[in-house]
This record gives structure tokens, C-alpha cells and sequence, in this order.
């Protein structure tokens, strides 16, 4: 017996993360996944964390511009209320849901729902940020992007604070935060 290839019994779930620090291009990979799902005729929902307005309150925006329609939503929860009957998901910013998060990627993800995520994976701080570490534990694809270093050029992991604000969330773009490698930023953190 032959499958249809849409056919509820051939879909297979599964969670994709791209993270990587701010300037890495998390964003424009996600919308890239996402506009071919849209091309391939997918079913495609669309969310991102109320909290981020950067760009826009309800589109997924990129530093370079590129935008996608979404759904803004104030919890992880909200999101599996307004799935239903889609091939794939896509979340941006995960890192500032809940950890709840992974549960909905999960949940998603058994149902059959391609899931992708993207989010920084560290703080200001240099350390693992909100629901992305266990997100990537529970992937079965991650892809680490990232920036170039603002001092020496190097490849960029982490996202230095420029502010002395100690708040975890506190938006931004390159007036507050600069892409550095490890070692421009432990020289940075001691400044």
C-alpha cells in the first residue's frame, strides 16, 4: 500500500532550532525555512513574543528588512490554542517565552507538526537564555549561526550589552548590543 505524501500517517514531526547571538541572522534563516514551507503549499502558523515591538507588533522582521506574517502572543500556551490542522510552525525570539516553550515544541512536534524555532541561545551574560537549551536538547536539527566580531572580526557568539542595565530582556539593536567572539568578549566584561 502506497501513502499520499500529505497523508496524516506520513507526517512526521520534528523541532529545528537556529541560534546563535544578536546579528547572527536567526531571524532571516527562520523566515527563509518558512517562505518555502508557504511556496510547497504548507499549512504555516507564525508566532513571536508580544513583548518584542522592535520592528513591528505583529510581523517577524529581520535587521536586513525581510518580514513575515505573525501572530504575537504573551505565552507558550497560546500557541497550541491556535494550531490546528498545520504542517509546520515557526516561533522567533524564543528565548523570551516561557519554559513552557518546550513542551509546546514537543507537543507540536508528536502531532505530526514540523516546528522551527529560532532565539538566542545566551544572555548578555554569556549564559544559556530562557527555554532555548532544552529546546535544542529535544531537536533533531540545530544549526548554531553566527555574527562577526564588532572589535576583531572573528566569528561572533556572543551578544555584549553595551548598557550597564543588569535586566535580563531590555530590546535593542546596535545601539545597545554588539556581536563579539569569546575573547573580545572577556576583555569586554571586564571593562
Amino acid at each position: 500500500m502506497f501513502l499520499e505524501v500529505n497523508s496524516p500517517k506520513s507526517k512526521k514531526g520534528s523541532i529545528e532550532v537556529v541560534c546563535g547571538s544578536m546579528f547572527s541572522g536567526k531571524t532571516e534563516e527562520l523566515i527563509r525555512r518558512l517562505k518555502r514551507a508557504q511556496i510547497a503549499k504548507q499549512k504555516v502558523e507564525i508566532f513571536k513574543p508580544k513583548v518584542d515591538t522592535r520592528y513591528s507588533e505583529t510581523d517577524i522582521v529581520s535587521h536586513n528588512e525581510n518580514a513575515i506574517q505573525s501572530t504575537a502572543v504573551e505565552t507558550s500556551a497560546n500557541i497550541l490554542l491556535m494550531c490546528s490542522d498545520v504542517d509546520v510552525v515557526g516561533i522567533d525570539e524564543a528565548q523570551f517565552f516561557d519554559n513552557g516553550l518546550a513542551e509546546v515544541c514537543n507537543n507540536l512536534a508528536n502531532q505530526g507538526v514540523r516546528v522551527i524555532v529560532a532565539g538566542l541561545d545566551m544572555d548578555f551574560r554569556g549564559k544559556p537564555f530562557g527555554p532555548i537549551p532544552e529546546l535544542m536538547a529535544n531537536a533533531e536539527y540545530v544549526t548554531k549561526v553566527h555574527a562577526i566580531c564588532m572589535r576583531c572580526g572573528n566569528l561572533a557568539q556572543y551578544s555584549h550589552r553595551l548598557s550597564h542595565s543588569e535586566k535580563l530582556v531590555e530590546l535593542g539593536e546596535t545601539d545597545i548590543y554588539e556581536p563579539l567572539c569569546r575573547e573580545c568578549f572577556q576583555e569586554a566584561i571586564k571593562e
